[in-house]
C-alpha cells in the first residue's frame, strides 16, 4: 500500500519536539514526503543542526509510522533550519542568534569556553563566528594562532579570518603586538558598532562573543546594539563566584539581554595518569548560582593538562584532542546552549506573532 503525504501526516499526528513541545506537522517541520508500497521516506527540518534530541524524534516517527499506518520500513532524514531570534539591530542581518560569553571577573576561561563553544556549535553542521570582543585582552590570535591583519572587500568590508569552520574576528588582529587600547565613552561605543557592522559575516547561525571579563563599558554598548542576543555566564567552582555571576546576571538584567545559563568551569583537575578528578577550586558553586537565579546550568567543564596546553598552541582543545574529557564535557555544553537558544528563538516568534 502508497500513502500520500496527507495519510503519513495525520499519524504523525502527536508526535512532538521535545524542547518546543509543538507538534512536528504543526510547526512546519515534516518536509519531502515520500511513500512506495509500504515504505516511507520524509525529513525533519530541525531547529538547530546542534540538536542533541534528534535520535529520540527520529525514533518516535519511525514508532508513530508503524503504529499508525502499519509501515514495513520507515527512513527518517534530518536537515536544520535555526530558528532566528528576531534581533533589532540592523548591523549583523546575517546573522541568526548572537550568544554572548561572558563572566563576572577575569581568570575563569571564558574565552577558552567561547573557543571551544564555538566549535562545537561548528561541529554540528552550523554555520558559526567568534567575535573576540575583549579588546583591552583580546585571546583570539593566541588560541587560534592567528597574527595576520585580516583583508577586505572591495566595498571596504573586513574578511574574517576563518579556521576549523569558524569566521573569526578579533581586535588583536588589527592592533601591534603590545599595542594598548584606550577608548573610552562615544569613542568607544563607535569603535565596537564599526568592529561588529563592518566585519562581513555573511550568512550566520551563531555568532559567539567572547566579552571582556568584568561588567565594563564594553559590555553593556555590545548588549545594547544586538539587545536580543542571549548570554551564558562562566564561572568557576568556588562559591566566592557567586557574587560576580550576581554582577553579571544583573549588566545583562539592565540592558535587557536574556541569560540563558551558567557555564561552570574547571570543575576539577583530571590526572592525566589516573584519570582522578580533584576539586582544586571547590565544587558546585555553577549549581549554586543556577538554582539561586534561576536559570540553566549547562554542564561542568573540567581542567586537564591538555586544556592548559591546547590554550597556548593555535589549537583549542577541540581540534587538539577531540577526545579528551573536557572536549567531551564542551560538546554536550555546546548541545545543551543550542537547545536553549533554540526553546528561547520559538518563544519569542511566538510573542511577535
Amino acid at each position: 500500500m502508497t500513502w500520500n503525504e496527507d495519510d503519513i501526516k495525520a499519524a504523525l499526528k502527536g508526535v512532538q519536539d521535545p524542547d518546543l513541545k509543538q507538534d512536528l506537522v504543526e510547526l512546519g517541520m515534516i518536509r519531502d514526503v515520500k511513500s512506495e508500497g509500504d515504505n516511507v521516506e520524509l525529513t525533519v527540518q530541525l531547529t538547530t543542526p546542534a540538536c542533541p534530541l534528534k535520535d529520540q524524534i527520529g525514533g518516535e516517527v519511525k514508532a508513530a509510522l508503524v503504529k499508525n499506518l502499519g509501515a514495513k520500513d520507515v527512513k527518517v532524514n534530518f536537515s536544520a533550519d535555526t530558528t532566528r531570534m528576531q534581533t533589532a539591530s540592523d548591523l549583523i542581518p546575517g546573522v541568526r542568534n548572537v550568544v554572548f560569553v561572558a563572566s563576572g571577573k577575569g581568570g575563569v576561561g571564558k574565552s577558552t569556553v567561547a573557543a571551544n563553544l564555538a566549535l562545537a556549535l561548528s561541529e554540528s553542521g552550523a554555520a558559526v563566528g567568534l567575535l573576540d570582543a575583549d579588546i583591552y585582552g583580546p585571546s583570539m590570535p593566541t588560541m587560534f594562532g592567528i597574527h595576520s591583519q585580516p583583508t577586505a572587500t572591495d566595498d571596504k568590508r573586513i574578511i574574517p579570518h576563518e579556521k576549523f569552520g569558524l569566521k573569526i574576528m578579533s581586535m588583536g588582529f588589527l592592533l601591534e603586538e603590545g599595542q594598548p587600547v584606550i577608548w573610552r565613552g562615544p569613542m568607544l561605543d563607535s569603535a565596537l558598532r564599526q568592529f561588529l557592522g563592518q566585519v562581513d559575516w555573511e550568512e550566520l547561525d551563531y555568532l559567539v562573543v567572547d566579552m571582556p571579563p568584568g561588567t565594563g563599558d564594553v559590555q553593556l554598548s555590545l548588549s545594547r546594539m544586538v539587545p536580543q542576543g542571549v548570554a551564558v555566564v562562566v564561572t568557576t567552582p568556588q562559591d566566592v563566584a557567586l557574587a560576580d555571576v550576581k554582577r553579571a546576571i544583573g549588566m545583562f538584567g539592565t540592558v535587557n539581554v536574556q541569560l540563558l545559563g551558567v557555564i561552570e568551569n574547571m570543575s576539577g583537575f583530571i590526572c592525566g595518569h589516573c584519570g582522578e578528578s580533584t576539586p582544586i577550586f571547590g565544587k558546585g558553586a555553577g549549581k549554586h548560582a543556577a538554582d539561586k537565579y534561576g536559570v540553566t546550568l549547562f554542564g561542568e567543564i573540567p581542567l586537564t593538562e591538555k586544556v592548559v596546553a591546547a590554550g597556548d598552541s593555535g589549537t583549542p582543545i577541540l581540534k587538539s584532542d577531540p577526545e579528551d574529557p573536557a572536549s567531551k564535557a564542551l560538546r554536550e555544553v555546546s548541545h545543551r546552549v543550542a537547545q536553549q537558544i533554540a526553546i528561547h528563538a520559538a518563544a519569542a516568534q511566538s510573542a511577535i506573532a
